[in-house]
């Protein structure tokens, strides 16, 4: 199935660089996976992964290893930023 993967800030450094458009990637994922296995298959550092959204909705930490995205979803993750 196919998704689309979003990584902003210092996390655009993992995205996969064939097909990326900016900060974007459209991916064939198997049906199944969860976002935490997204998370994992991208070697995202678990202490950058800080906000999650699918489909523009918050999916609470305890929740990604349970989620499992379907075909079409738009997955976007954000580290912690500081500002002021």
């Amino acid at each position: 199935m196919k998704i689309i993967f979003k990584l902003f800030a210092s996390l655009t450094d993992y995205l996969p660089q064939q097909g990326c458009d900016g900060n974007v990637v459209e991916l064939e994922v198997p049906d199944g996976t969860t976002i935490s296995q997204m998370v994992a298959s991208y070697s995202l550092p678990d202490k950058l992964v800080h906000l999650v959204l699918v489909n523009g909705s918050y999916v609470a930490p305890e929740q990604r290893d349970a989620h499992v995205l379907q075909a079409g979803d738009a997955l976007a993750i954000w580290p912690p930023i500081a500002g002021g």
